[in-house]
């Protein structure tokens, strides 16, 4: 009984992951090609040509190809296109390893196994699993009436998807799009209102042009920057003050927070969302038999799973991988409210929140997300370049210039300022070349990427670097013989471990291909050589959106964080943008300030403690250890002064709730 209460719940937390990943890597590694989502009929929900009256929907050809300028023609629709085979093509290795498994476990005599054992070993549900992948395989075959077929056919529906029809192409420049700069101007009439009732004053004593542009962010952290970010913003909406917010930014958890709040789930009330994380969150996300249940039952598995279809369908290089998975179940817990029947597919495009930004009604939400640059090829020698293989030395310079590339994501647009370049957020997802969005033979380009695969990528904090992984579990062995050792030789390494990921990032088609000569010089030259981009949790660079708030042309005059990183005390992530502001010459940025420290104690400091703390006798220690309560007690109030007094000495310091004034102005 002992063992069983040992062993059983120790496997079961690494079951759980074990069995789900086997379970989802047979329906998302094997894919190599793309599929499409529905909407629900019989509601009104703005469409997307209907958001953008500019847009027009291309005029039909009889014929079109992906032609070198990629430029995109909307066709009729045709059951005929070039996707690949599904007797020979990824559907057929797909289809193969989900029968694998499925043999696999029917070939296990469970009536042999002992009962004892296979109790001690395995939890209840598991001996439902062989259940579970024959209806993801029956799912994900390409036969016609099966799931996957129902949704690539979805996929190819202009109706559906109307994006599909659309014309794409990269916007090469550094200013705010059009949508978002009309957007601007219509909110500012609200905040103006907002923030009138929000000081008590009357609106026609606040000249518009007075009105300050605010910015609420929340940090990465995962769950818990989620839960702790919408009580946050909850307290900033019963304030009033949530109504005078232009932008709110997210890394990571803030921004599932914010995927959330701009949907029907939310319905853009933090105390709405508070209720459905705490309805959806006490159930781990890996936990097989709900996460099994909702990819194998109607409505959710169609919802869930439409994204995977689709990429593996509409774009033949795509690679999956861990970060797919994660996105799956992030939806599955997140995006699937208590009613599980109450799925709306409107929650899983990123230009649908578009609805809710009409009339400046509520905040633009800006989503980020990070390219890790390592410019190994442009350090090679012509020699090296010949044979292929950069030497040590070649190896280590790129290093020491890797960098990363930040990408924001809002409902109107996917935009990076390294490149100075972005695309209409509808169009991501689909590949491009020379500037434009290339199309499928039947005339149509895939749909949007979906949101749980999004998710997936702004949370992916696993694909962080071997630098990364040792700050989180360094306060766990600290306490090992010999850890001191080993701290110092991983931290003299520290620049080579920063540049490797265990794990790889996901990626998306890469829109500048064939753009190098519109494109800044500075603009690293690997990125022309892919064709997909590799997109990790920003979080790796900067724990807070605060780049994208600083970007000239929004205009942000005040900015306010909400930092709920697991190492808000020791990693200073306001003094990280520093170096950013210095560089692109922001005015008004407190240089030099941040979150406090403590002070460390000097040698000193630490002889006089322990002069102190010796003691002759069992006595005379008691002695000590009563005076030392009593006087903690009596100058407790005295010390809260002088430390008040000191920080107020120190005028670059922030405190964890400060407030500093500045100018955008020399």
């Amino acid at each position: 009984m002992i063992r069983r209460l040992i062993i059983r719940p120790w496997l079961q937390h690494r079951l759980v992951p074990l069995l789900l990943g086997s379970s989802l890597a047979y329906g998302a590694f094997a894919l190599k090609q793309p599929i499409a989502h529905d909407s629900k009929e019989g509601k009104q929900w703005p469409r997307t040509s209907q958001l953008i009256a500019k847009e027009q929907p291309l005029q039909p050809k009889a014929s079109v190809t992906g032609n070198p300028a990629g430029e995109e023609s909307l066709g009729p629709k045709s059951a005929s296109d070039n996707d690949a085979d599904p007797d020979t093509g990824p559907w057929a290795s797909l289809s193969e390893r989900v029968a694998n498994a499925c043999a696999a476990l029917a070939a296990i005599r469970w009536s042999r196994v002992g009962d004892d054992i296979v109790d001690l070993l395995l939890p209840d549900w598991a001996m439902d699993l062989p259940l579970y992948f024959t209806k993801l395989q029956r799912e994900l075959e390409m036969a016609p009436g099966s799931l996957a077929d129902e949704i690539w056919q979805e996929a190819q529906d202009p109706f559906l998807n109307p994006e599909i029809a659309r014309r794409a192409q990269v916007r090469i420049g550094n200013d705010l799009c059009d949508e978002e700069k009309l957007f601007q101007h219509r909110r500012k009439n609200r905040t103006a209102r907002a923030l009138a009732k929000y000081l008590g004053i009357p609106e026609e004593q606040i000249d518009p042009s007075d009105v300050p542009t605010i910015a609420m962010c929340g940090s990465g952290g995962g769950l818990r920057a989620m839960v702790a970010g919408t009580s946050s913003y909850l307290s900033a909406q019963e304030a009033g003050l949530y109504d005078c917010v232009t932008y709110t930014a997210g890394v990571s958890g803030s921004c599932w927070l914010q995927a959330l709040y701009y949907s029907t789930i939310g319905k853009q009330d933090f105390g709405t969302l508070l209720n459905h994380l705490k309805r959806r969150i006490g159930t781990h996300i890996a936990y097989p038999p709900t996460a099994l249940g909702l990819l194998t039952a109607a409505p959710t598995n169609k919802f869930l799973l439409s994204g995977i279809v689709e990429r593996a369908r509409g774009d033949p290089t795509a690679e999956f991988g861990l970060v797919d998975v994660y996105g799956i179940l992030l939806a599955a817990r997140l995006l699937v409210p208590r009613g599980e029947l109450d799925v709306d597919s409107r929650n899983l495009k990123l230009s649908n929140q578009q609805a809710y930004l009409q009339d400046g009604a509520h905040p633009l939400p800006i989503y980020t997300a990070v390219r890790h640059e390592i410019p190994i090829e442009e350090k090679k020698s012509s020699n090296e370049k010949d044979h292929g293989e950069a030497s040590p030395a070649t190896k280590e310079k790129a290093k020491q210039e890797a960098w990363f590339q930040w990408f924001e994501s809002t409902p109107y647009e996917l935009w990076s300022e390294e490149l100075g370049a972005g695309i209409p957020s509808w169009s991501v997802g689909r590949p491009f070349h020379n500037g434009v969005g290339v199309v499928r033979e039947n005339g149509y380009s895939v749909p949007e990427l979906r949101v749980p695969f999004m998710l997936g990528i702004w949370g992916s904090a696993f694909c962080a670097t071997l630098s990364h992984y040792y700050k989180e579990i360094r306060p766990v062995i600290k306490g090992l013989v010999g850890f001191g050792g080993i701290n110092d030789l991983l931290t003299e390494k520290d620049d080579e471990l920063v540049k490797v990921h265990p794990i790889e990032p996901a990626s998306i088609p890469n829109y500048v291909l064939g753009l190098q000569d519109q494109l800044p010089p500075t603009a690293a030259k690997s990125i022309f050589r892919s064709d997909h981009l590799e997109l990790a949790d920003a979080g790796m660079s900067n724990n807070l959106p605060i780049y994208p708030l600083l970007r000239p042309g929004r205009g942000v005059d005040i900015l306010i964080a909400f930092d709920a990183s697991a190492d808000i005390k020791t990693e200073n992530w306001l003094s990280v943008a520093d170096g950013y502001a210095r560089q692109r010459g922001i005015k008004g940025w407190p240089l030099g300030a941040g979150w406090p420290k403590a002070a460390a104690p000097t040698s000193s400091d630490t002889a006089e403690q322990l002069e102190v703390a010796e003691s002759a006798s069992l006595q005379q220690a008691a002695a000590k250890i009563a005076d030392a309560r009593e006087e903690r007690r009596t100058f407790s109030t005295r010390k809260a002064d002088a430390r008040a007094e000191e920080d107020k000495d120190n005028n670059n310091a922030l405190g964890y709730c400060n407030i500093w004034v500045g100018t955008t102005l020399e």
